[in-house]
């Protein structure tokens, strides 16, 4: 896989890193926090470093650029988006060009329930990445949990509130 997605869907030889979580919001609400700027950045990267970029250009073809800062260093996230199926589905490419040219394949898939929604979110990496699979599904287990913490603050009880202050 270096260099380049070998297919615009589906890496060969790739290794599935996988991350679920369920929400108690809309699928159209899950949905949109991975393509707006804002609640992108409240959740990606959590305790990793601090946001100091964020740009999306949410359409098929369109490139994003997450970028964050760990120990003094700008790390760039960047990709290009495949599919756009609101609110079910989104896939797109992702890589760190500072740690490697590899482009590897992100897929969402977002499933309605009774009270919320379920998502399941699949990495393929390449065969060369396959010993940081659980590292990788880890990495996202975190950030789909502090998705769930940006889209549901928690409620501050006023008395508590005037107590900090």
């Amino acid at each position: 896989m270096p260099n380049a997605l070998r297919s615009r869907h589906h890496l060969p030889m790739s290794v599935l890193a996988r991350a679920s979580r369920g929400y108690l919001a809309f699928s159209d609400t899950v949905f949109d926090a991975f393509l707006d700027p804002e609640m992108v950045k409240r959740w990606f990267a959590p305790g990793l470093g601090e946001i100091q970029s964020i740009e999306i250009d949410p359409r098929v073809g369109g490139k994003f650029t997450f970028v964050d800062r760990r120990d003094g260093e700008d790390i760039a996230h960047v990709g290009e988006y495949l599919e756009i199926d609101r609110p079910n589905r989104l896939a797109f490419t992702w890589s760190i060009p500072q740690s490697s040219d590899d482009v590897s394949k992100v897929t969402i898939e977002i499933t309605p329930q009774s009270e919320g929604c379920d998502v399941t979110l699949v990495h393929e990496i390449a065969p060369e990445w396959a010993m940081y699979r659980k590292e990788v599904a880890q990495s996202w287990k975190k950030m789909l949990d502090a998705l769930a913490r940006a889209m549901d603050p928690p409620v501050v009880d006023e008395e508590e509130e005037a107590e900090e202050e």
